[in-house]
């Protein structure tokens, strides 16, 4: 059995990610950039990005308050969470996460209430395909498959969206992040073998285009 999230309303949305931005700006990161891509009204987004980190949600979150509520475009945040990381820090559930079990029935029972969050437009699906942390130094994203398990059953107009988050360092002894987004289409002409290759020649661009000086072979 999942466990179901409780999300916030628009009002704290807001108001949460303005906090988070104050907290982030102050004392937290030198730098944060990002790269925006046009973003569809009256649509149901899912926002994909590398998973590096426990705080790829906040910058998933932090990333979503940018560049889609402030355009009064989103209304509601999800998250997909493992169901043992829900059990261990329960607040994530009020904070939008419904949880996932790799390997257990109960799979199916979260993709459904996935798909069927993102029937209603403006909300938001915060997802990391690779389903494991990985370094923020790898070229190649692997996809785990229950994206494309999660699009096909969306009715309504969903829109997608890919976010390669790089940190750097640099001259400061605070980190910067970069967001590079990219836009991947929508449910209707979704597929998945395009989607992978796409996010992966984005996702080296953006390393290239995130490190100084140092010309690497691919």
């Amino acid at each position: 059995m999942i466990i179901k999230s409780k999300p916030l309303s628009l009002f704290w949305l807001k108001v949460g990610g303005y906090c988070l931005t104050q907290f982030f700006r102050i004392f937290y990161f030198n730098k944060l950039v990002i790269k925006p891509v046009e973003i569809k009204s009256e649509h149901s987004y899912i926002l994909s990005c590398n998973h590096f980190s426990f705080g790829d949600g906040f910058l998933g979150f932090y990333l979503a308050y940018q560049v889609l509520i402030k355009q009064g475009k989103m209304k509601r945040l999800y998250i997909m969470s493992l169901k043992k990381q829900m059990e261990l820090n329960w607040w994530l559930r009020y904070l939008g996460s419904f949880s996932i079990e790799p390997g257990k029935y109960s799979v199916k029972e979260s993709m459904a209430y996935a798909a069927e969050i993102l029937n209603e437009p403006g909300n938001l699906l915060l997802f990391f395909p690779q389903g494991n942390l990985e370094s923020v130094h790898i070229r190649t994203i692997e996809f785990q498959d229950g994206i494309s398990e999660i699009v096909h059953e969306v009715k309504g107009d969903c829109q997608l969206l890919w976010s390669s988050n790089i940190g750097e360092y640099f001259e400061s002894i605070r980190p910067s992040v970069y967001f590079n987004m990219l836009d991947c289409g929508t449910a209707q002409n979704f597929d998945f073998d395009r989607f992978k290759e796409e996010i992966n020649r984005h996702h080296k661009m953006s390393i290239k285009q995130n490190i100084r000086f140092t010309q690497e072979e691919d």
